[in-house]
């Protein structure tokens, strides 16, 4: 048990040693992100059959990509402020509810145009569960650990990423029909909906949240132990006055602005390369190899993110607070786009699949090892407490955006330039990723309060000045 009798409830978060707690809080904000992966993209799959059902145009079939991607900065954005205004308590479950809602109304779509309706409203849910599953690790975490803790709760894309070929395969293998199979496809994203709701019901509100912003410390003591199991107790009590930024004053500040451009900039430019390349990886495969089947597709893709995308994601994770949190994005992005530019450059690679496979995967392997999860984990730790979870929002919002116009225009790029020339495109967005990082702090192994400016600077703060 932690004793902490100065400082209070931030400081004895802080300084926490890891404990089963922070692994309980891992799960719970885990599960939230694992439904979101899963819904965003099992649609890569469930294209190819939904192609043959309907014979959608390109342009349809851009936009079924892409709709909840769209929703996502809608929702990301109005949760993510709302988290803030009335606490993370309140928005904890209800958007994990508009995701499941969306998910199973979308298997019983009757055609494509109310499939991109509900695919918008389940949009809507998984955008708003982007900062609530970030802020509810990184309020819980400890300074030395937090890459880590946050990074596991990314991570669990990686699980959603596998689950959706698997299940995708599983059910074409089985024999259903794939007007049937695509319709299972979506609907089970409903499943771990449901489970995220019940496991937040019990959480209580972020004791950081509680203590810092509304002021009620003692409460938010009573609150960490409970959730703790009295692993953390706060002894000593310590009056603090609320503090409550305004969204005029935080979007006025000249280092909040500044790390807003750095968060959401390089998460708007990241996520136009992953996804257009992700949601669109069977039909990238359709191209590279055309006389493969959709089950051939699934399968290679399902090869790509175990054998690439799943070993960086856990080296991601283990290593980040060692490497740091900004130059491990430095480092995946400057690797991806060289990755891209080979592909790009080199002549037929497209057609070569092995070669192809090779180099994709070397893209694959550090975008989880760099910004696809750096992008998460930094937005989560560079705002005051009061404004976290508005300034995740708006970067992961931002960043949906610049996934939205990824996959809306991978097909259209691709049809126009070749594959090859829409990665190259992508190496470019890479590369003004690596400028835009570079308007950010180092966050590793110093507090949330240090490097935002709320508290006074810690030593490593101090050092890096």
């Amino acid at each position: 048990m932690m004793d902490n009798t100065q400082g209070g409830v931030v400081k004895a978060l802080n300084e926490a040693p890891l404990g089963l707690f922070h692994l309980r809080a891992v799960l719970i904000a885990g599960m939230g992100f694992f439904t979101d992966a899963y819904d965003l993209f099992i649609i890569g799959a469930a294209e190819v059959l939904i192609k043959a059902q309907w014979a959608p145009s390109k342009y349809m079939l851009g936009l079924l990509g892409s709709t909840a991607l769209i929703a996502a900065f809608v929702g990301a954005f109005i949760f993510g402020r709302l988290a803030d205004v009335l606490g993370r308590k309140r928005i904890y479950g209800l958007e994990a509810i508009i995701m499941g809602l969306g998910a199973l109304a979308s298997a019983f779509s009757p055609n494509i145009i109310w499939l991109l309706v509900f695919r918008f409203i389940l949009g809507i849910g998984v955008g708003g569960d982007y900062p609530v599953s970030a802020v509810l690790m990184s309020e819980y975490a400890n300074k030395n650990d937090r890459g880590k803790l946050v990074g596991l709760v990314f991570s669990m894309q990686a699980v959603g990423l596998i689950t959706g070929p698997v299940v995708a395969l599983t059910l074409l293998a089985s024999g259903i029909p794939g007007d049937i199979a695509w319709r299972l496809m979506l609907g089970l994203g409903s499943i771990p909906a449901l489970a995220v709701v019940l496991m937040r019901r019990k959480m209580p509100e972020s004791p950081r949240y509680k203590a810092r912003v509304l002021g009620r410390e003692q409460e938010a003591e009573k609150d960490l132990a409970v959730f703790t199991g009295q692993q953390v107790v706060v002894s000593a009590s310590s009056s603090a006055k609320p503090q409550r930024m305004t969204f005029g004053q935080f979007i006025t500040n000249r280092r909040f602005l500044r790390y807003l451009v750095g968060t959401a900039g390089a998460w708007f430019l990241f996520d136009y390369a992953y996804y257009g390349n992700s949601i669109s990886m069977p039909l990238v495969l359709k191209t590279v190899a055309p006389h493969s089947t959709a089950l051939t597709s699934i399968a290679w893709t399902l090869i790509v993110f175990a054998v690439a995308a799943v070993p960086g994601y856990i080296l991601a994770f283990s290593k980040m607070d060692q490497i740091g949190h900004k130059k491990l994005q430095l480092i995946g992005f400057i690797v991806m786009g060289l990755a891209f530019a080979a592909i790009g450059i080199v002549p037929n690679m497209t057609h070569m699949v092995i070669p192809f496979l090779l180099v994709f995967g070397v893209s694959y392997f550090f975008a989880e090892f760099g910004p696809n999860t750096t992008t998460f984990v930094l937005a989560s730790e560079v705002y005051p407490t009061s404004m976290r979870t508005t300034g995740h929002g708006l970067s992961a919002g931002f960043a949906k955006v610049g996934a939205f116009i990824g996959v809306f225009v991978f097909p259209l790029l691709t049809a126009a330039l070749g594959l090859g020339g829409t990665l190259l495109i992508t190496f470019v967005f890479a590369v003004v990723g690596v400028l835009v990082t570079l308007l950010l702090p180092e966050p590793s192994r110093r507090t949330m309060e240090s490097v935002s400016g709320e508290d006074p600077p810690d030593v490593a703060s101090v050092l890096e000045a």
